[in-house]
């Protein structure tokens, strides 16, 4: 069995674990790093990690197309049921929870940073997500966060593949983001949440050869739009 992750752009992602596609925090209308479009998108799963309209993006717009099944918080869960989603195509989590799907255990993790909903409305704990697949490889989505010393902990769970932020401003910079691969130890890491604007340009390229002189980790710069498969 193989994963294939394709970052999309920011932190918006899509992957194929045995024939199950699954989008993550699906900010794809009006996101100036995505060349997809949301009506493009065909999906069985929808992640969002948290509250932020440049994370929930499209998320009701494909969920009620596609009918889609879509996990999150549960404060989130309950804001998008009543913008109108079926509480049947829902899955509620909270932080430390788990959950097994057709396309594996997905437990959502801590994450240091905001939650807000585009409307105002509180929107729960953020989260990122550690994804163990039916054949125990164990993918690790950061998410929005700042850096915090019990990624030590997720890294205990023996990481294969990570994606972090390295845009700095609202998440780790590329200094803090390193601290974070020396806790994670993952096999491999792939630096996101970066370009999208001005605010957060950073060089992944130069934080790339940092990581692979200062750890055993392989680093991977893939461009929005490009895959990397387990």
């Amino acid at each position: 069995m193989s994963i294939q992750v394709t970052w999309l752009g920011h932190a918006t992602f899509s992957l194929k674990v045995d024939g199950h596609k699954i989008l993550i925090d699906p900010f794809i209308t009006g996101n100036p790093a995505v060349k997809a479009t949301a009506e493009a998108a065909e999906v069985d799963f929808i992640v969002v990690t948290h509250g932020h309209s440049d994370h929930v993006g499209d998320t009701l717009a494909i969920a009620k197309r596609t009918g889609a099944t879509v996990i999150s918080n549960f404060e989130i869960i309950n804001w998008l049921t009543r913008q109108g989603l079926s509480e049947e195509q829902t899955h509620p989590q909270h932080i430390g929870g788990g959950f097994t799907y057709p396309f594996g255990y997905l437990k959502l993790t801590i994450a240091h940073h905001g939650s807000a909903l585009p409307d105002g409305s509180y929107g729960g704990n953020p989260a990122g997500i550690l994804l163990t697949t039916p054949d125990g490889k164990k993918v690790y989505f950061a998410g929005d966060t700042g850096l915090f010393y019990d990624m030590k902990l997720i890294g205990e769970e023996g990481i294969d593949l990570a994606f972090l932020p390295i845009g700095d401003n609202f998440t780790m910079g590329p200094d803090d983001a390193l601290r974070a691969v020396k806790l994670i130890a993952p096999q491999v890491v792939v630096p996101v949440h970066y370009d999208t604007w001005d605010i957060i340009t950073q060089d992944p390229h130069a934080w790339a050869r940092r990581v692979e002189q200062e750890t055993d980790t392989t680093c991977a710069v893939i461009s929005p739009g490009e895959s990397y498969a387990l």
